[in-house]
């Protein structure tokens, strides 16, 4: 783990070094067994039943989902004094990868895991604890998350369910209609948010047998068919008082903090369905003839595969950056403290504009992935005989729960700039600095392994300065507001976030490394360097003309022909070589 702990949006403002970084090659052998054993479960036990989990057989997922449970895989971040096991970060990311591989299945164990249970982890009190938790963690109660209504989806804080005080002072009233609850169809616990006295933003647990609940007909999607989907309609529920989950009126923390992991947590299980998706493809593509070739040996294909293989391990290298950074900080915390949860959340909203880069970049990577999956199957793509069709209705989902990936990309730079303002954060000193060496920037030469893509990490960290600290002096306190010039500083510093994950990442792999797994990571570092800037050269374009006009236009213009510019010799044959490993193994090679 890092030796030096990093604070949140630190790494637009420093060199991360190799020792700070968490990356798959440093899996413990416990990590290594748990993510074998998750995926022997969903080989051997899920996929096998996927037909009548799409169908909404909704009793064999049901009893998977026990079967879960008796493996373990729901209590990792259960306290241990409630039968949790209470493991790292990185564990319960490599479950969710591995659950990822599972579609619709995987649904219902995030929700459940994550949203479900964590609420109550964070913030019940040792009673409701007592009577809930144990269950939670071993799949004899599901649990579901009621926060979305009909008339408020991104603006949570909007909901109108209310919660009334009863006379004689024993229930809360709760009345209102909660929308898209992941588990609705069987859970038996939900989280529910309501107003107090309509203006308290409050949490609940309301038990599915409370009188006046009812749980609508499913809703009819696009994918992810086999989870359950409906409205959870609350009339005049009686809920005892001592099920107020928190403090009367802090229910956004409730709501917000745990959405930072389920974003996270997300992030994960998306990277796991893309690898999945990949592997189809790559079978499919060396079985597939047209011509009497082999379309996996055509240049199409091959850039197909490598693109795709670059992408993922982008996604995958941002997922375990992260479980370090988080792992870091919160095995710092003293378990014996009275507030240890209250620090826990701390130390998880310290990187939450990293939850959301994971988010948002995962998930359109796995986009990408599922698109390119089905293009690979050709017309057999489109039909529902072979899985790439699934893949591709599931993975749309991903860029809307949890937070729209739009709601996600105007939070990164919201929380960069809220940093900067309450001085957690140097980030005018960073801005002074970019604007001070853009005169300074010249031709990089170097022979050096992944010196090329570390200078070009550099000049797009100067570039998100220079942009930004031209959007702060334009716009001032009324940034926050230009929605359009927030997300393109948002699309630079995921990006950013992604390929310095994945450069240094290959770069602390390839020492220990066969001469061939070398080739690999040098490839791999170029391609996604590649991709990468691409994109952010896209955004900071646009920025520039978001931000400025005239003379000033014309700097920042140059500003970003000048620090977004990489060379990028021998792209073609780093495609090559990913794809032709890709071809040979048929799977993701990393």
């Amino acid at each position: 783990m890092s030796k030096t702990q990093l604070n949140g949006c630190e790494y637009l403002l420093t060199e991360t070094e190799l020792e700070q970084l968490f990356t798959p090659e440093d899996f413990t052998d416990e990590h290594k067994q748990i993510a074998a054993t998750t995926e022997q479960f969903v080989t051997n036990e899920v996929l096998p039943h996927i037909d009548e989990i799409e169908a909404q057989n909704f009793e064999k997922v049901v009893d998977l989902f026990r079967q879960a449970g008796e493996l373990g895989l729901l209590m990792v971040e259960g306290p241990e004094e409630y039968g949790g096991l209470d493991l790292d970060k990185t564990t319960s990311m490599l479950i969710a990868e591995k659950l990822g591989y599972a579609g619709s299945f995987n649904v219902t164990a995030m929700a459940h895991a994550g949203i479900g249970t964590l609420p109550l982890v964070y913030y019940g009190s040792p009673e409701q604890k007592e009577r809930y938790l144990e269950k939670l963690l071993t799949a004899e109660l599901i649990g579901a998350y009621c926060l979305t209504e009909p008339g408020s989806g991104s603006d949570a804080l909007g909901a109108s369910s209310s919660a009334i005080l009863s006379e004689d002072g024993k229930y809360y009233i709760l009345n209102g209609t909660k929308q898209f609850i992941t588990n609705a169809d069987f859970a038996g616990l939900f989280t529910v948010f309501a107003k107090v006295d309509k203006q308290h933003f409050t949490a609940f647990l309301v038990e599915r047998g409370y009188e006046g609940v009812s749980i609508s007909p499913e809703e009819k999607k696009l994918g992810i068919k086999g989870s359950s989907t409906c409205q959870v309609v609350l009339d005049n529920v009686k809920v005892p008082v001592e099920n107020l989950l928190g403090e009367i009126g802090k229910g956004h923390k409730i709501a917000f903090n745990v959405l930072n992991v389920g974003r996270f947590k997300l992030g994960a299980g998306v990277t796991g369905a893309a690898k999945h998706a990949f592997q189809a493809a790559a079978q499919y593509a060396n079985e597939r003839k047209q011509f009497n070739t082999q379309i996996s040996k055509f240049g199409a294909i091959k850039e197909k595969l490598a693109d795709m293989t670059a992408d993922i391990f982008a996604s995958e290298s941002v997922v375990y950056r992260l479980a370090g950074l988080l792992d870091d900080r919160l095995q710092s915390l003293d378990m014996g403290i009275e507030n240890y949860y209250t620090e826990y959340q701390k130390g998880i909203e310290e990187y939450a504009a990293e939850c959301a880069i994971a988010k948002v970049y995962c998930s359109e990577v796995q986009a990408f992935v599922t698109d390119e999956v089905l293009q690979i199957h050709g017309g057999y793509g489109f039909v529902s005989e072979y899985p790439a069709e699934r893949y591709y209705r599931d993975a749309r989902i991903s860029r809307i729960y949890e937070g729209t990936n739009e709601i996600n990309r105007i939070l990164i730079p919201g929380i960069l700039l809220g940093k900067g303002m309450k001085g957690t954060l140097p980030l005018q000193d960073g801005v002074k600095a970019a604007f001070a060496s853009l005169g300074s920037v010249g031709e990089f030469t170097s022979d050096a392994p992944f010196a090329v893509e570390k200078d070009l990490l550099k000049r797009l960290k100067s570039l998100l300065l220079v942009l930004s600290g031209s959007a702060m002096e334009k716009f001032q306190d009324k940034l926050q507001a230009e929605q359009e010039v927030l997300m393109t500083l948002a699309d630079l510093a995921i990006q950013i976030f992604a390929v310095e994950s994945a450069v240094l990442r290959a770069e602390k792999a390839h020492p220990k490394a066969s001469a061939n797994k070398q080739k690999l990571y040098q490839a791999v570092a170029l391609v996604s360097a590649y991709r990468a800037n691409e994109q952010a050269a896209e955004a900071a374009q646009k920025a520039a003309f978001y931000i400025a006009d005239g003379a000033q236009l014309k700097t920042l213009r140059a500003a970003v022909n000048c620090l977004a510019g990489f060379d990028a010799t021998g792209l073609l044959e780093a495609k090559q070589v990913l794809a032709a490993a890709a071809s040979e193994s048929e799977k993701y090679i990393f």
